[in-house]
């Protein structure tokens, strides 16, 4: 119970350190919200409205910092992340919830299906270590090792122009309007299958590293040995034994890439237009829109935290050891 309170103070303490910063850096950048809006709109709107821009968006500058801090936690604990400038006057809570399912299905979907491959091509090699099969992993390394925007740039060339396999851009065809209907969830599939491909590309080769090496651990201990002297069949072995223990590293760095779904996708996203929470932090920070930025960053600090505590919770479960260090 103990380590669970001190757990649980840690994240608070964590969680408002995060609050805090994400007041603090949109305000550290260069550039001024309201001058940049009323730039926007060339004249339409009048000069004189300057201050009630700047009240409306929480950077008056007849209050100090402090004052702003207070206003900002109030409006952040009554749930209103307050009305974005780059899609006035559209509140950024609306804006976040249209697109963070978007990020958290796409990336989500393409994390899991990733973690499944590499887990199983990685107890695969680290079984049969010394055989052809340790070539497959310089194949997945290489796709690991070129940058993103690389491999969603030639994926693009090739398999959508070239080939005209797949959209190159959007969450779904834009003649369509959203419903719940095969033909929608088709288009949807459909424009998010490159995007999703490139991410298993990219990221599947930890997981097969990972598992590769755990199983070349756990395959010399004893308790396998036993299993193999019994004359179990070699799927029991492998999978009974070896693998179950071997995943155990696995599950927690599962758990940790969950928190990063929501905010490590804006590369991706930008690639391929994808309009999900990374698309719009991009559009927000280019317009220096204070709000949806800090709405977007609270997001994914949230995330980065669930994660957290989940993972600490299943390692507490799993090894009794981390409840009696903590």
């Amino acid at each position: 119970m103990r380590f669970f309170v001190r757990r649980a103070v840690f994240y608070l303490i964590t969680a408002w350190a995060a609050i805090t910063l994400n007041f603090f850096i949109p305000r550290f950048m260069p550039g001024d919200p309201v001058t940049a809006l009323l730039n926007r709109f060339q004249g339409r709107l009048d000069s004189n409205a300057r201050h009630a821009l700047e009240v409306l968006f929480g950077v008056d500058s007849t209050q100090s910092t402090w004052d702003q801090y207070l206003a900002y936690w109030r409006l952040l604990l009554s749930g209103d992340l307050g009305v974005s400038f780059t899609f006035f006057p559209t509140p950024v809570i609306e804006i976040v919830q249209q697109s963070l399912p978007w990020t958290i299905g796409l990336v989500g979907i393409a994390t899991v299906i990733s973690f499944l491959i590499g887990t199983l091509i990685g107890t695969f090699i680290g079984w049969r270590r010394g055989t052809w099969a340790d070539g497959l992993l310089p194949v997945s390394t290489f796709f690991s090792a070129v940058p993103y925007f690389w491999l969603g740039l030639i994926a693009i060339a090739l398999l959508s122009v070239a080939l005209g396999w797949f959209p190159s851009s959007g969450n779904y065809d834009r003649s369509m309007v959203p419903n719940l209907s095969w033909e929608f969830a088709g288009s949807v599939i459909e424009h998010g299958a490159l995007p999703a491909l490139t991410v298993v590309l990219s990221s599947v080769s930890g997981w097969i590293l990972g598992m590769r090496n755990m199983m070349v651990t756990v395959s010399s201990e004893d308790y396998v040995t036993v299993a193999q002297a019994k004359g179990l069949p070699e799927r029991s072995v492998v999978f009974g034994y070896a693998a179950r223990n071997a995943i155990l590293p696995q599950m927690s760095s599962f758990a940790l890439s969950l928190g990063f779904i929501v905010g490590g996708t804006l590369i991706m996203e930008m690639v391929f237009s994808y309009q999900g929470i990374g698309y719009v932090l991009y559009q927000a920070v280019s317009t220096h829109d204070y709000p949806l930025m800090q709405g977007c960053f609270l997001v994914i600090t949230l995330s980065v935290l669930v994660a957290n505590v989940f993972a600490d919770v299943v390692y507490a479960a799993l090894d009794p050891r981390t409840r009696q260090e903590g």
